[in-house]
């Protein structure tokens, strides 16, 4: 707002905004050399403050909400190959970083939703683990502290990035392993560990700072000759390697928390190129090959399977299998749990 929209339209009277006056700002922004990205973010805060108004009786229409948006290219990234990704979890055998990787790897979890993971909502009987928080660095606006950003664990907003991820015997065992490791450390440390029920803390219970992650994440693939990666990198490598497999689709969004499987078309539908083409060839084979029925491949009877089960089945496919240090700032807040 203050660096974008503010010297462009502060100046104009509110309600003689109009939806030329935001198309003009956003063709300066792209003119100027900013990303579409950018230029979505900034016609989408001035959408929200339009909102506002438009509650509040100040404007009759909001502007930018029927202004152009802007095209956003996808960029899918890199992804690791199965021989890296087993190379880069050989690497982290039997350290303290193992399960962590492990665990975004298999599910292609952002970091902050693999750092906000709690132990209560881990159901060991069902083997289910719900992603119901994420941890972030926020900028702190009070005037009670000098520090300017602080961590803070946050719940989850939308029902799709709530959910549950179906965990197979192998991370399983990990995470088991990995809890009798946090329970000595607790022991070790006595009184100077801060419980947050977080399965993946720093070594002093507390949340591991995302950016640092990221840090020694870079340092650990250096070390496993894979060259320089960012954990970003490595949900990217968890999406491709499940669709690698043959897994749906719509299972990949489910499992990633997209907002909509049309975000997970966009950004990895060219990864399922090899089922399209092996679709049209057995359809070609029951259609336009002489005695196709018969030489094509009998289909199997089968129930039809639930949504868990298809979720649960999927990832079975793709499971294979320092952080520490007490990061300044953090605050729990009120809602933490």
């Amino acid at each position: 707002m203050r660096l974008h929209i503010k010297p462009s339209l502060g100046r104009k009277v509110l309600r003689k905004l109009t939806v030329s006056d935001v198309d003009q700002l956003l063709a300066w922004k792209r003119n100027a050399g900013y990303s579409a990205n950018t230029v979505r973010i900034i016609r989408a805060v001035l959408r929200r403050a339009l909102r506002q108004a438009e509650r509040e009786g100040l404007v009759s229409r909001n502007a930018a909400a029927l202004s152009t948006a802007p095209r956003v290219r996808t960029d899918e990234g890199r992804a690791l190959s199965v021989e890296q990704a087993r190379a880069l979890l050989e690497q982290v055998k039997g350290t303290r970083e193992e399960p962590l990787l492990t665990v975004m790897l298999a599910f292609g979890l952002r970091r902050g939703e693999a750092l906000g993971m709690h132990w209560s909502a881990l159901d060991w009987d069902a083997a289910t683990l719900k992603v119901t928080h994420a941890v972030k660095r926020v900028r702190d606006r009070t005037e009670t502290t000098k520090l300017s950003t602080r961590l803070v664990i946050g719940e989850l907003k939308t029902a799709r990035s709530r959910r549950p991820l179906f965990l197979t015997p192998e991370p399983v065992e990990l995470l088991r392993r990995h809890r009798a490791r946090l329970a000595e450390e607790r022991m070790a440390i006595g009184p100077a560990w801060r419980e947050y029920d977080l399965i993946f803390p720093s070594a002093v219970g507390t949340p591991l700072d995302p950016d640092n992650v990221s840090h020694w994440f870079s340092r650990i693939c250096r070390r496993a000759g894979l060259g320089h990666w960012h954990l970003h990198e490595l949900r990217n490598s968890g999406a491709s390697l499940m669709l690698a497999q043959g897994t749906d689709l719509y299972v990949v969004s489910e499992v990633l928390g997209h907002s909509s499987v049309a975000i997970t078309k966009d950004v990895y539908g060219h990864l399922v190129e090899g089922q399209k083409r092996t679709a049209a060839t057995r359809m070609s084979e029951a259609l336009l090959t002489p005695n196709g029925s018969r030489n094509a491949p009998r289909a199997r009877l089968h129930r039809t399977l639930t949504l868990a089960e298809r979720k649960k089945k999927a990832l079975t496919r793709v499971n294979t299998g320092a952080p520490g240090g007490d990061p300044e700032g953090f605050e729990p807040q009120p809602s933490d749990p």
